[in-house]
């Protein structure tokens, strides 16, 4: 039997044949995939609120406008009512939170959250509502039939790339202009 190598701190990037409304033209950051399944955060596409709008619902106070203007991401279609967070690690520790590599860190605590508010969280992260799953050896299939590419994570496009771009440059890490990519690429 083959060993499987798990693509955990990597980009999933959507194939343009991948039609599916929710992951349509999408890039995910991989946090979780093992045996039992992956999950994963879509960064590219914003939600239709802002965090202060979080910080409103669950009566977080920030006196910072930045912050309150930050975007928040749909994440993906499963439970769309959590909030995740995707950041770099700092000193100290949050509720719920488990490392994805030396840089990264998914958390999902309200006490991020305050520290977010008060400018006193990680330097650089993502908000988003919901995630991505896939049961065991769901994702590698879709991998082999043709719906994602996988590529390495790039700080840069998780946190600096504008949004309308990290499909594009996601891809592009790995040399393809996947622009120009039709349904049958990959299958030879």
């Amino acid at each position: 039997m083959a060993s499987i190598n798990y693509l955990s701190d990597q980009f999933l990037v959507a194939m343009p044949n991948l039609t599916d409304s929710q992951f349509s033209h999408t890039v995910s950051y991989l946090c979780q995939h093992n045996e039992e399944g992956a999950l994963a955060i879509v960064i590219n596409r914003p939600a239709e609120m802002r965090l202060g709008d979080i910080f409103d619902q669950m009566n977080i106070t920030t006196t910072s406008e930045n912050i309150r203007n930050s975007p928040v991401f749909s994440g993906g279609p499963v439970q769309l009512e959590r909030g995740f967070i995707i950041h770099s690690k700092i000193d100290g520790t949050w509720d719920s939170s488990i490392s994805i590599s030396e840089s990264t860190c998914l958390t999902s605590s309200r006490d991020i959250l305050e520290a977010i508010a008060e400018d006193k969280g990680p330097d650089k992260f993502l908000v988003a509502l919901g995630y991505s799953g896939w049961g065991a050896g769901q994702l590698e299939q879709e991998i082999i039939n043709n719906a994602w590419l996988n590529a390495p994570y790039e700080e840069n496009v998780l946190y600096e790339t504008p949004v309308s771009q990290r499909w594009l440059t996601a891809a592009n890490q790995i040399g393809v202009n996947i622009t120009q990519l039709t349904a049958p690429a990959g299958h030879g």
